[in-house]
């Protein structure tokens, strides 16, 4: 899909907060949980979507990469969405050190820049977001890994039709 503005591209991270309530209200969760990977070169706009995911989710905060903490926490009530981004991770391995692993064991949402910095130590992302840089807007391609994103790209795609 083409995003023409910074708009598009907050927009689709709204849309996909909007899956991601729609999965808790199917499932009776008291709280969101997923794994979504974000990929794209620097200026791709991975933290751009962040950005709409987290205010279509009512956290209210300033949403900047993680780049030096490598994970921010945001809550809002039983809501917990946790924005890494391994840019300057040099292995995966360190992401044992830094406790990582239990954020996986929580129900959450996880969205996850440059996930190929950790290849092997992440479990498998409900959807993968490949963001390219097109002209003057980025273009954006979403593909699903686990039968959770299927569920979640099906409504993706029914959102987009409508």
């Amino acid at each position: 899909m083409f995003l023409a503005h910074a708009s598009d591209t907050e927009a689709l991270g709204a849309r996909l907060a909007a899956v991601l309530l729609e999965g808790a209200r199917a499932s009776d969760a008291s709280a969101l949980d997923g794994n979504i990977h974000l990929s794209g070169r620097l200026g791709a706009g991975k933290t751009t979507v962040v950005r709409g995911l987290v205010h279509a989710l009512g956290i209210e905060a300033s949403v900047k990469s993680p780049t030096y903490t490598l994970v921010e926490p945001y809550t809002h009530g039983a809501r917990t969405l946790y924005h890494f981004d391994l840019y300057r991770l040099g292995d995966g391995e360190e992401l044992e050190y830094l406790g990582v692993r239990d954020t996986f064991a929580e129900p959450a949402v996880r969205v996850i820049e440059w996930p190929e910095r950790a290849e092997g130590w992440l479990p498998e992302p409900d959807l993968h977001v490949q963001l390219a840089i097109a002209g003057d807007g980025r273009e954006a391609r979403i593909s699903a890994h686990t039968p959770r994103g299927e569920a979640m790209l099906t409504i993706l795609t029914c959102d987009r039709e409508d």
